[in-house]
């Protein structure tokens, strides 16, 4: 569902006020740059890619259907914008290890590294943290969350339930030996 106050600043934006559509940014850039942080390998690429969230969602306005929700709606820009980019970054990679004629090491988290939550939501499935971070994180439910990610409430839940199984168990066995 669409929050009341979007809807009246995106109907001025789409009018095309320039000041309604900064105050949707306003409105929601924290939450989009603290759920893009989580996804994105560091702050300065997250806050690159909110911005160019902002930005393409600014130029499809029009495209935008009203009866749905803007968060979920920008929050999918973002989601999208950050797998393309990730997909970008790998394939950079793989073609770096070609020319070296050397495989690229594994995306794998530093052992070393102290188990916390945070950590051990950064190491889930991009797909998993995703889903926890905008239901269990951002308060996205999960037909809301659907709609970011471009799959059914169904789909959503089962990345959910994965996710929190396996926060569970890493956090309860880290837990039990501490």
């Amino acid at each position: 569902m669409n929050d009341p106050d979007d809807r009246s600043w995106v109907e001025a934006a789409r009018s095309g006020s320039s000041a309604a559509f900064c105050r949707l940014v306003t409105l929601h850039q924290a939450g989009l740059t603290a759920f893009l942080r989580r996804l994105c390998p560091n702050a300065a690429e997250a806050e690159d890619i909110a911005q160019e969230t902002f930005l393409l969602a600014w130029h499809a306005l029009s495209r935008f259907d009203p009866d749905r929700s803007f968060r979920a709606w920008l929050y999918g820009i973002g989601w999208r914008k950050c797998r393309e980019t990730r997909r970008g970054l790998l394939r950079r990679l793989r073609r770096q290890a070609a020319a070296l004629e050397i495989t690229p090491p594994p995306l794998a988290a530093d052992p070393g590294t102290r188990l916390d939550l945070s950590a051990t939501i950064s190491r889930l499935p991009p797909d998993e943290r995703a889903a926890v971070l905008l239901c269990l994180m951002a308060g996205f439910s999960h037909e809301e969350a659907a709609q970011v990610m471009n799959l059914t409430t169904r789909n959503i839940k089962s990345l959910v339930a994965r996710a929190r199984q396996t926060l569970s168990q890493v956090m309860g066995d880290s837990h039990a030996g501490g």
